[in-house]
């Protein structure tokens, strides 16, 4: 099989911020991201940075990264509920993309979701 794309997101949120922010991860954007067709494979605070918070999700190439990522932003549940505060949160974040193949994004997903 081909690689797919794995992206890590690493988000810096605002110190006393990041609990509302994994609330807010796990109840709206994430499901949300769910509905939009992007595999969330994991996510959740840093171990390492008390203000880190790490998005990793799964594409099949570029193409269809850039595409399902803007149509979760142009949501209007998106704009509605999640833009203001998320933003008011965040103080930066970085993205790496890798190219891994979809075995071991597979199982990863399953050994980090237990």
């Amino acid at each position: 099989m081909s690689d797919w794309l794995l992206e890590v997101r690493l988000f810096t949120v605002r110190p006393g911020t990041r609990e509302e922010w994994h609330r807010i991860s796990r109840e709206g954007t994430i499901p949300l991201m769910g509905r939009c067709g992007i595999t969330v494979v994991a996510h959740g605070p840093c171990l390492n940075d008390d203000n880190g918070y790490y998005l990793i999700r799964a594409f099949r190439d570029e193409q269809e990264r850039i595409e399902l990522s803007q149509s979760f932003y142009a949501t209007e549940e998106f704009a509605r509920e999640y833009e203001k505060p998320l933003a008011e949160m965040m103080t930066g974040y970085q993205t790496a993309v890798i190219p891994v193949p979809r075995e071991a994004i597979e199982e990863f997903a399953k050994r980090i979701t237990g």
